[in-house]
């Protein structure tokens, strides 16, 4: 046979060891040990799948912002946006919240079509950072637009609710 890593070790008097891992046997007659083991996974679980399902939530809350964009939905869009949010456009012209609100409103701006691709979260406390690839279509001052874009959205938590205070996109070449 060939020689494995475990062989010729001598495995300490309360562990056994296998060709394929480790079995313990630590449980054997110490139930401190059975109630210290059974707290720490059940600590670490509900952690663990919190910060999965927080992760997925936070990501359904960035793809709101999509959402709210095509219908247009001005009131939603006005609960996400802080009342600083600043948007840097592809070309490098600046927008605020009540401009581009109001582009939606009066709809001179229209919103054909937007989807994201290439999605990434990271989150720094009560501040995230989302980028991604989006791939968007509409009508702007009457004239077609569409392209695709990589873009970074930066979100915070304020007063307990997260709020998109920034977005920039910058036009991916052909």
């Amino acid at each position: 046979p060939v020689p494995h890593a475990m062989d010729g070790i001598q495995p300490h008097p309360k562990m056994t060891a296998t060709r394929y891992g480790l079995t313990t046997r630590l449980l054997q007659g110490s139930p401190q040990m059975l109630r210290t083991l059974v707290l720490i996974l059940a600590l670490a679980f509900p952690i663990a799948s919190s910060a999965v399902e927080a992760d997925t939530d936070l990501l359904s809350m960035d793809a709101s912002w999509n959402e709210l964009r095509m219908k247009p939905d001005i009131a939603g869009l006005e609960r996400i946006l802080a009342d600083d949010w600043m948007l840097t456009h592809s070309d490098g012209r600046v927008q605020y919240k009540a401009d581009y609100l109001d582009e939606l409103r009066t709809r001179t701006r229209r919103n054909q079509g937007i989807g994201n691709e290439d999605l990434r979260l990271r989150r720094y406390g009560d501040t995230l950072v989302v980028t991604g690839t989006s791939v968007q279509s509409g009508i702007s001052n009457g004239q077609p637009r569409n392209g695709r874009f990589r873009f970074t959205r930066v979100w915070v938590k304020r007063d307990g609710a997260w709020k998109m205070v920034s977005s920039h996109s910058s036009r991916v070449a052909q």
